[in-house]
């Protein structure tokens, strides 16, 4: 969307900086940049927030929920470019202003997803951020389902992009990783495709068993030889024992997504691989696969990064309810979880903080008997939401 920037100052705010709170203050922005803020009353006068909470934009790394719009039922597929516009705005009420929307490179016969739609996705994503239509910024999270045959060629296709900025390695092969219980991820199908019966899902497995087999090791090195050579970012998916996390480090990832034991988890914080858990995990408080939950990792203090996965309105919620439920996480550091350490962690220097020469990006959040509204997103200064 076209905006014209202004300089104005924001105050009466409860602020949450990097590493403190103050709780009476003012913002000033100029030209979609934070140049200045302070404590008690405002120099000029500004736009009065009452007294509510003023946090930095937050930074999403890991949402796949763009499918839900895109397929909103069974084989039934929208325009691509009204889909994304429908899941911008529905990003910008829930107080997300930068998004990497995370594009599955996975493609499975007789599974009814959305799945090897990548290119279809990622040009829609284009066409409506050159058209204007979009309130924040959207960059690319190549989803790459290691063992399976044409993953390497068409991640070549897309990682050239300019808007890529991270690129993750999973493998959904029954009997391991997020589903070492084989039978969580036949009840995962069985609640998803209606009717899918054990036999369609013998089928299934069995296809899965051999791709792994056959493409699994070629293709998860061709995949890292890509990345480095293109300067992406890399994450791991479900992480689960040492051998794993050896594999993490030796391959240069910088994300750990979803670790599914608190061995794991611990081992990959310790060698710098920032761990990032689901907020919805912490929310409903455990996971959906049975594995280990975000709070544990929480208390254990080995949580970087929190990720609404798919369920956008969960980010601010669980950021929120951080200090509440892990006492050894205060509120600076709970923000830190959905702003600051993401945009980090994918090379966003310029934004996640309040804090002179950061971006404007900006969420007023009203706050009623611990239920967060969001009340105001700036993005560069620019009133979306």
């Amino acid at each position: 969307m076209t905006f014209e920037n202004s300089d104005f100052v924001l105050s009466n705010a409860r602020l949450v900086l990097a590493d403190a709170v103050i709780e009476t203050g003012w913002v000033a922005v100029v030209d979609g940049t934070i140049v200045e803020f302070g404590e008690g009353s405002a120099p000029d006068r500004g736009l009065d927030l009452a007294g509510d909470l003023l946090i930095p934009g937050l930074v999403e790394l890991h949402t796949d929920h763009i499918e839900a719009h895109y397929m909103p039922r069974p084989k039934v597929y929208w325009d691509p470019v009204a889909a994304v516009i429908s899941y911008d705005g529905q990003m910008a009420t829930s107080g997300i202003t930068t998004v990497l929307d995370s594009l599955r490179i996975w493609s499975e016969e007789g599974i009814e997803e959305v799945d090897g739609q990548a290119t279809i996705l990622a040009k829609a994503i284009t066409e409506a951020r050159e058209a204007e239509l979009l309130r924040i910024d959207h960059c690319l999270h190549l989803r790459c389902e290691v063992p399976t045959p044409n993953v390497v060629k068409e991640t070549a296709e897309l990682i050239g992009q300019a808007d890529v900025r991270l690129m993750s390695l999973m493998d959904h092969t029954p009997g391991q990783r997020q589903f070492r219980d084989d039978e969580k991820l036949r009840e995962y199908y069985r609640g998803k495709k209606d009717g899918m019966t054990d036999a369609a899902l013998d089928a299934l497995f069995a296809q899965r068993f051999e791709y792994q087999a056959r493409y699994a090791a070629r293709n998860h090195g061709a995949l890292v030889d890509l990345a480095r050579s293109t300067g992406t970012p890399l994450a791991s998916h479900d992480d689960t024992t040492l051998d794993h996390v050896e594999q993490s480090r030796r391959d240069g990832v910088a994300i750990a997504e979803f670790p599914t034991t608190v061995e794991a988890a611990t081992a990959l914080h310790g060698v710098g691989i920032r761990v990032l858990m689901g907020a919805p995990n912490l929310v409903r408080g455990r996971s959906h696969s049975g594995n280990v939950a975000t709070l544990e990792l929480a208390k254990a203090g080995v949580l970087d990064i929190l990720s609404s996965d798919y369920l956008p309105a969960s980010l601010l919620t669980a950021a929120l309810a951080l200090p509440q439920v892990a006492p050894n996480i205060d509120l600076p550091a709970a923000v830190r979880t959905v702003t600051r350490t993401p945009a980090q962690a994918v090379g966003l220097d310029d934004r996640g903080e309040i804090a002179p020469g950061k971006r404007a990006d900006l969420i007023r959040i009203h706050l009623v008997n611990g239920r967060a509204a969001v009340r105001n997103v700036w993005r560069q200064g620019n009133r979306v939401a």
